[in-house]
């Protein structure tokens, strides 16, 4: 029998190399890895374990969890199972030569009624369970052509609910399972790290811990930046966060309209916050009961994330696929299996998240729980079409939908910037007494009440939706609460027999109306709710969506006709209306930061200025903040907060809104770097993206997760989040030297002077944004060019087929909403990072 390791065996030497030999091992296992390797060309190495050894293919670009995309795979010789371990580096000059990462691993398994020997037949069908690949995937041989040196496969993603943006993975996830280092750090033989509990799939990137390196050929060296704190030194210590008071929903008849708003389904559950910090979690319920010892399953999944939170959400238990308040309870009292469903973040690493806008706080959210463990999940949502939402729940047996302001901040009351929409009609009821049965079950229906106006008052009785365990278990708690005198005036004949109890048990209950002296029709008993007291349980009545859904903005536009693209048909009004709509999409990036605006009163056609100081003449919806010159003395800066504020500066004549790289909150610690690529004018845009992508590639070197955002002009933006640690200085110092190592490695590509006599034929990296006082272009922000553009953020698998940087305008506002929804852009600009150690 020939060998299936002779073709590994002859392509190495093993005096050279620190790879395994290739010997056949009788392993009967399922293992799976992946490796990112930086030979010749950047690839991961896909492998399963079959008959002893690891099947092997070349994932030219990584996998991707986006079904739409087909990833080319690359069949190799199969490896050795001790190839499974592998990281470091291959000696240059041998056969794949350069830095091996174990960037994932796990276990994997045909689905039912296949098997391993389909890989035959051209055509496998498989599930993952990896720390980063997970879900059912698929891979296809193609027809040879006849001039493949290898196998030619594609590697897939079934769309199912492991499924995701096309960047979720190799964009985001830039260290070793193994060994938590970065690509740079493993090709220096920086030590191993500590990991996190949790799994490391996740978007957050770490910091770097190793030495500089020297260059490598064609490639930028990574600059020698000043040291900057290091993720759990940037935690905020390991206390608890202290419970806070939920925000409530106001209780309306139809789904709010429009772009201001975000929709996610209405769990049926139990509230409850989730306070996190370094291994230990607490479960709150909304009235801030500690009930860790009824949920331990989440408290145990909540553990693993990393430093401190402290994250809104609902946890229910499934039948049939629907959240089911009846079998959460039957899972709190058996240990059954239960959901956290994650929807909002209020505190994270000490830092208060509540002024935040809801967009803003749910992406964040996204970065902190994502891929954890399977018993939390970041609540989705969608922008604008909550009607189709709300059909689809209701048609699908879930109970409504909540509809959220996205640019409201976090509020503990009752808002209406926060509003539940019901399929069906059901809320909490206080029982207050029983009615006796005349057979062997304890009664016969149970005795309602409700308070009103300050008093307790009679609402019905509910006799269904008991099984004989929970009968028992009411009849039993009833005993013991039985009173002699009611609690409230009801008719004699409903209540005749009554036994009576003092009132505090709440009932959820489901029912079809409420008759005109306020008794339910056609009840339900749905379940306890331990969660809730009785002195809280209120007549809930839908107000009028029209009455709570306020107007998007109160700023008077004039000359709403004035044409301030001359190029276009765009005027001052469209341009306020693009930003009233924006608004939710813009003020997480642009709200609460420092602003410059470019001012065009007349029009684009016409004088244009740049303004950042303020006099008070634009109105209270403008904010100002005192910021301390470089000569000592303060000036007021603009900053906005809401949809009024963007408004009154169209009214202005503002066209453009840029931002410095801190918020108000907190000046002289930046939470972005931006690096503006700014081409010659003879150059391709397709050179300008070509550059975008190594800038990329060379910062997940360093373990820096990276975003590109078409400027709107000529260019292209690469943004690095950062959890704001570092200040100025040190941003400024790392931005400058990477530049300038960029353009020492490339100097016919790349240049770091902003001299337009030294950019002939070059792409000038504009590091300089990245300073104190320095501001860029924000997102979906317009541009004050021909035709109306904006700047706009897009995955780095879009970019590839993107023609020009102005590709979206002021025209194109629904198409920027839906496209902020989407997949791709799912967690766009949000990495928990700070700067490396170097």
């Amino acid at each position: 029998m020939d060998n299936p390791l002779a073709r590994y065996n002859a392509k190495r030497d093993f005096s050279k190399t620190a790879e395994p030999a290739g010997t056949l091992e009788p392993g009967h296992g399922n293992s799976f890895i992946v490796q990112k390797h930086d030979a010749t060309r950047l690839h991961w190495d896909f492998r399963l374990e079959v008959d002893g050894v690891l099947k092997s293919w070349a994932v030219t670009r990584g996998p991707s969890l986006d079904p739409d995309e087909k990833r080319l795979a690359v069949r190799t010789e199969d490896h050795p199972l001790g190839y499974a371990t592998f990281e470091g580096t291959i000696p240059k000059g041998e056969y794949g030569g350069g830095t091996v990462m174990l960037w994932d691993r796990g276990t994997w398994s045909p689905i039912k009624g296949k098997s391993a020997s389909d890989l035959e037949k051209g055509h496998l069908h498989f599930v993952l369970e990896g720390e980063r690949m997970k879900g059912e995937w698929l891979l296809i041989r193609l027809k040879p052509r006849g001039r493949e040196k290898n196998e030619n496969w594609l590697l897939r993603k079934i769309a199912d609910a492991d499924a995701g943006g096309t960047d979720t993975l190799v964009e985001t996830a830039l260290t070793s399972v193994a060994t938590g280092r970065t690509m740079a750090e493993i090709e220096e033989g920086a030590s191993p790290k500590i990991l996190p509990r949790r799994g490391r799939g996740t978007a957050r990137a770490a910091s770097g811990g190793g030495v500089s390196r020297p260059p490598k050929a064609n490639t930028a060296p990574p600059p020698a930046a000043p040291r900057s704190p290091s993720p759990r030194s940037a935690r905020g210590g390991s206390k608890l966060p202290a419970f806070t008071p939920p925000q409530l929903c106001t209780l309306v008849d139809h789904v709010p309209t429009g772009s201001a708003w975000l929709h996610e389904v209405k769990y049926d559950g139990y509230r409850a916050l989730v306070a996190v910090a370094n291994g230990v979690a607490r479960v709150h319920t909304r009235s801030g009961l500690d009930w860790t010892d009824k949920f331990p399953g989440i408290a145990e999944a909540a553990a693993k994330i990393d430093g401190t939170a402290l994250i809104d959400g609902e946890i229910v238990a499934f039948k049939d696929g629907r959240p089911d308040f009846s079998t959460l309870k039957d899972a709190i009292s058996s240990g059954g299996e239960m959901t956290l469903f994650a929807f909002d973040l209020l505190s994270r690493n000490a830092e208060d998240l509540t002024p935040l806008t809801n967009l803003e706080r749910k992406e964040r959210l996204r970065a902190v729980v994502k891929g954890i463990d399977p018993r939390l999940q970041f609540a989705e949502h969608i922008l604008g079409s909550g009607e189709q939402l709300f059909e689809t729940m209701c048609r699908e047996g879930f109970e409504g939908v909540v509809s959220k302001k996205a640019d409201a901040p976090y509020k503990s009351e009752r808002t209406k910037n926060w509003l539940k929409i019901k399929c069906l009609k059901r809320q909490e009821f206080v029982i207050v007494g029983w009615t006796p049965s005349d057979k062997s079950r304890g009664f016969r229906s149970l005795l309602l009440g409700v308070h009103e106006d300050g008093e307790l008052r009679y609402a019905g009785k509910v006799g269904t939706g008991f099984d004989t365990e929970t009968m028992n278990d009411l009849s039993a708690r009833m005993k013991q609460l039985e009173r002699k005198t009611a609690t409230v005036q009801a008719p004699r004949a409903a209540v005749r027999g009554a036994h009576w109890i003092s009132p505090r048990l709440v009932a959820e209950i489901a029912f079809t109306e409420v008759t005109p002296d306020g008794v339910l029709r056609h009840p339900s008993f749905l379940g306890l709710r331990g969660d809730k007291k009785a002195a809280d349980v209120v007549v809930e009545t839908p107000a009028p969506v029209a009455e709570v859904a306020a107007p998007e903005v109160h700023v008077k536009v004039s000359s709403r006709d004035r044409l301030i693209f001359p190029d276009s048909d765009v005027t001052k009004g469209d341009l306020a209306d693009y930003y009233a709509a924006m608004a939710p999409l813009l003020l997480p990036w642009a709200g609460r930061r420092p602003i410059s605006l470019v001012r065009c009163p007349q029009g684009r056609g016409k004088k244009c200025f740049f303004q950042k100081h303020d006099a008070g003449s634009f109105g209270e919806e403008v904010h100002q903040v005192p910021v301390r010159e470089k000569d000592g003395s303060t000036e007021d800066y603009l900053w906005v907060d809401d949809a009024d504020g963007l408004v009154a500066c169209v009214q202005m004549g503002t066209i453009e809104f840029h931002g410095w790289g801190s918020r108000v909150d907190d000046l002289e610690k930046p939470d972005r770097l931006v690096f503006d690529l700014d081409p010659d004018e003879g150059l391709d845009f397709a050179d300008t993206k070509k550059a975008a992508e190594d800038l990329k590639n060379h910062l997940a070197e360093l373990g820096l997760v990276t975003f590109p955002m078409l400027s709107g002009g000529k260019g292209v933006h690469v943004i690095v989040p950062l959890t704001p640690a570092a200040e100025w200085p040190a941003v400024r110092d790392f931005a400058e030297r990477f530049a300038r190592a960029l353009e020492g490695a490339e100097p016919e590509r790349f240049v770091a002077n902003m001299s337009k006599a030294k950019r002939k034929g070059r792409i000038f990296v504009d590091y300089l944004r990245n300073q104190r006082g320095a501001t860029a272009i924000m997102p979906y922000a317009a541009r004050a060019r021909a035709g109306a553009p904006v700047a706009a953020p897009v995955s780095w698998t879009e970019l590839r087929d993107i023609d020009r940087a102005s590709r979206w305008g002021v025209r194109d506002r629904d198409e920027l909403i839906a496209r902020a929804g989407s997949r791709a852009l799912a967690g766009w600009g949000v990495a928990e990072q700070v700067l490396p150690d170097l």
